[in-house]
């Protein structure tokens, strides 16, 4: 542990450094190009051959100990969220790390660049492999569904999209730790369905003949109060969270919106609470256009399978901590968090954990978010996970291998997976309008 202490401290500058570049140059998921670019140089500086991402952002590298063993995947996000409300936020985009990747990406590069330093590698069998995952946070729906529609992605989510697409590929066990205002370590996290909605109406004159017209903005409101009259439908065991925006509400005041368009998660604890759960908020979006006499698009989409962190992976992480920050506090939730990260799609196929570190102060997604305690959210954070990694490797990898005996995947391959979030898809208009009655479809 000493080693790691040392090896992580001689390239504290180099971290931090990071770390504030990021800060100030903020991009949301899928757009992480100058991300990208810095972190590449850095990585290929201290040596590393990198495997890019074809024609999006991120990219992994492989460490090869030249020993047999299982192979380990520790990752860090690249993209930010919008706020921009917030002092730092791109005067531009709106962008602002105001979810604490920067630091992250920042402790990934700590992680990289400890590795090669004299004896990091001594005692560890298998390989390791670091990524840096674009689109985290699933924001911009229309602008990625753009990008599936043009053929550029197939998923949401960028662990979801590397993982299609074979980036993944031999890794065992994975996990990564986010910043936050304190040492914590969840069960898990819910997962979701993102939603794309479309209220289609009748365009008309708003003053002087409405009449003629069907106001989609009208059916989008009766939309958003029928989801309200069914929250108390949810059960709480469920952990259902539905919190739709409109992202469109008419063109000109003058007049009568014919295409209103929303946009929406509906979290759960579980797929089946998920499924049952978006099965209501779609009968009540369509019953509030049917009620107008307008029509509905929704576009069904997977998001995110709810984060199960591995029990195996819960006691390495504390052990780990316990060694290398014996000063520091952890706590353990029996909770799941009622955020989602794309850390449960890992999670479906291997032992996976996504415990948290201190380091950020102020509400996470809000105006007032910072990374008040980089050493924290960075260098210790860097410490913490290099001797997880050691613990999992060390001793022929004794623990990783019992810890992948102990786990049952929900999904037996990555394909498998897959072919199952596909069948989550769905799209269309779900009213057809006849002279003998209107044909619905939830």
């Amino acid at each position: 542990m000493q080693t790691i202490i040392q090896a992580v401290e001689k390239h504290k500058q180099l971290i931090l450094d990071a770390e504030r570049y990021l800060w100030k140059n903020p991009e949301t998921g899928y757009k992480e190009w100058k991300t990208t670019a810095y972190l590449a140089e850095q990585y290929k500086a201290l040596g590393y051959t990198l495997v890019m991402a074809e024609g999006i952002t991120g990219f992994y590298t492989v460490i090869d100990t030249g020993r047999k063993g299982p192979e380990i995947m520790i990752l860090g996000e690249l993209d930010s969220i919008i706020c921009p409300t917030h002092k730092d936020a791109d005067p531009e985009t709106g962008a602002v790390h105001s979810c604490g990747h920067n630091a992250q990406s920042a402790t990934l590069l700590g992680i990289a660049a400890a590795l090669k330093e004299p004896h990091m590698l001594d005692g560890l069998c298998g390989k390791i492999r670091l990524c840096a995952v674009p689109a985290e946070e699933l924001l911009e729906i229309e602008y990625r569904r753009e990008l599936i529609k043009a053929g550029k992605i197939r998923y949401l989510g960028g662990k979801c999209e590397f993982l299609a697409r074979g980036y993944f590929d031999g890794v065992d066990i994975a996990f990564m730790v986010h910043t936050a205002s304190s040492f914590l370590i969840r069960q898990g996290a819910v997962g979701m369905v993102a939603k794309n909605i479309t209220y289609k109406g009748k365009s008309a004159h708003a003053g002087g003949a409405p009449h003629a017209g069907i106001n989609a903005l009208y059916a989008a409101n009766c939309g958003l109060n029928a989801i309200n009259a069914i929250r108390e439908t949810f059960q709480e065991k469920d952990q259902i969270r539905v919190h739709p925006i409109v992202t469109s509400g008419g063109d000109m005041v003058n007049a009568i919106p014919e295409n209103v368009r929303l946009e929406s998660y509906v979290r759960g604890a579980d797929f089946d609470a998920i499924l049952a759960a978006n099965k209501k908020v779609n009968r009540a979006l369509v019953g509030a256009a049917l009620s107008i006499g307008a029509n509905i698009e929704i576009v069904d989409i997977p998001g995110y399978a709810p984060l199960n962190n591995d029990p195996g992976m819960i006691a390495l992480a504390k052990d780990a901590f316990a060694q290398i920050l014996p000063n520091e506090t952890m706590t353990e939730s029996p909770c799941k968090s009622t955020g989602s990260t794309d850390m449960g799609d890992l999670g479906c196929i291997m032992p996976v954990i996504h415990p948290y570190c201190a380091g950020s102060t102020g509400t996470s997604h809000g105006n007032n978010y910072t990374i008040s305690d980089p050493q924290k959210a960075c260098v210790d954070n860097a410490k913490w996970q290099l001797a997880m990694l050691r613990l999992l490797l060390e001793n022929d990898a004794c623990r990783a291998k019992q810890i992948l005996a102990d786990f049952q995947p929900m999904f037996q391959t990555s394909k498998e997976y897959l072919s199952f979030i596909d069948s989550l898809r769905d799209a269309g208009d779900r009213i057809e309008y006849r002279e003998d009655g209107a044909m619905v479809r939830i």
